[in-house]
């Protein structure tokens, strides 16, 4: 071959290898291509997760953090142990020997009152005054309607003993001697009728003076001259409470409801009447302890024909019961009133608030006795915030630590 030959095949073969190289070449660049888009989502799915994650893990510190403020500080020490006591003291509720409302028994205008709020009345006193014109009209008229009845059967005795005693000779038929016994008979039925309808208006009539039930007070008049009166509980007139003796109610641990009995002296105190105390009598009890409480209600009754007493106050009951286990001292602050009785703040598992039902004994005003609810190893909760709840979280100082921040401030 000739180089002028070689030198014309030279050029057709790089073409032919050109040629069978640019696919390849495509493929090449196609999958570098791929590559770099799949780098690409991998770095921001790798990127978003990690945002992610961080915007979330924020959110926790967020929330924790915000647990943490909300959580109300406290301070949680040991009670301190007192004596053994053979009395505690429960609160009791004082309430009149007999409250009743006092209502209209007929309507009208109340015309005159004759005792207000304060008032001691006796059994049978005359309250108020009630203007009926429309009930005394109706006893006129059921008064003449009796007149005419009476006159209509002593007419109908009269004819039927006249041909009662003529049947006898025969002079009259028995038929019309039938007739004039038996329209008798009807006409004293109807004499009958019209008494019980006048004795119904006379009663009726009877409401217009509203007296007084029983031995009381009068604490409260929600009437006042002319205004317009309705039969029945719809409006109250006067409440009316018979205060020589007053009942005072109490609830009563179950642990302790085997050691009280009726008949046994109570000694019973009162914040508005300081250093004294009065004596009542366990009167009653309900016989069952509530399923809700675990009490046993108890009625203690007091004398009080003094006066000095009002009921709707508030009493301390001071029962005397067998000398029981050691107790605990807390401050007088660390008492929770809740509606379900006397509890004291604890703390367990390091910060959770749990709420303990307690009994107390004695009560200096500044520290408190507890005679059952709480133990040596119990927590207690110094000045509890009023919204303490079961179940709560806390942050708990010490007095060491919280007298250090308030130095450091």
């Amino acid at each position: 071959m000739t180089d002028e030959s070689r030198l014309n095949q030279q050029p057709e073969a790089q073409a032919a290898n050109e040629h069978e190289t640019a696919p390849e070449q495509t493929a090449i660049s196609t999958r570098l291509a791929l590559i770099g888009v799949g780098v690409v989502v991998v770095v921001a799915a790798i990127l978003a997760a990690l945002g992610i994650l961080h915007r979330i893990h924020g959110d926790t510190v967020l929330a924790e953090r915000t647990r943490q403020l909300a959580a109300p500080t406290v301070i949680a020490e040991p009670p301190t142990q007192g004596a053994p006591s053979d009395s505690f003291v429960l609160p009791g509720n004082v309430t009149a020997y007999t409250d009743s409302p006092i209502y209209a028994r007929t309507s009208g205008y109340l015309t005159r009152w004759f005792y207000d709020i304060g008032s001691r009345v006796k059994k049978g006193a005359l309250l108020a005054e009630i203007a009926t014109p429309e009930v005394d009209q109706q006893l006129a008229q059921a008064q003449a309607d009796l007149n005419t009845a009476q006159a209509n059967a002593n007419n109908a005795r009269i004819q039927a003993e006249r041909y009662s005693g003529l049947v006898k000779s025969n002079a009259v038929s028995h038929q019309d001697t039938d007739t004039f016994v038996n329209q008798a008979v009807a006409t004293s039925a109807a004499v009958r009728s019209a008494q019980a309808n006048v004795q119904r208006l006379r009663d009726l009539q009877s409401f217009e003076k509203v007296y007084a039930p029983f031995d009381g007070v009068v604490t409260a008049r929600t009437v006042d001259t002319g205004q317009l009166i309705d039969t029945g509980a719809a409006k109250e007139l006067f409440h009316l409470q018979a205060i020589q003796t007053l009942r005072v109610y109490a609830n009563l641990p179950q642990v302790y409801s085997q050691n009280v009995k009726r008949g046994s002296k109570i000694g019973l105190t009162f914040a508005e009447h300081a250093g004294k105390t009065y004596e009542g009598t366990l009167v009653r009890t309900a016989d069952a302890i509530d399923p809700s409480s675990r009490t046993l209600l108890v009625e203690i009754d007091v004398d009080n024909h003094a006066g000095e007493l009002l009921p709707g106050s508030l009493a301390q009951v001071h029962f005397k019961t067998p000398t029981a286990g050691p107790t605990f001292i807390v401050p007088a602050a660390a008492l929770i009133f809740r509606k379900e009785g006397l509890v004291v703040g604890t703390v367990v598992n390091g910060n959770v608030a749990h709420l303990v039902p307690v009994v107390i004994g004695q009560d200096d005003g500044a520290n408190v006795q507890i005679i059952t609810g709480l133990g040596a190893s119990d927590r207690v909760i110094q000045d509890p915030p009023d919204s303490l709840i079961e179940g709560e979280k806390v942050a708990v100082e010490t007095p060491a630590s919280r007298a250090a921040n308030e130095g450091g401030k």
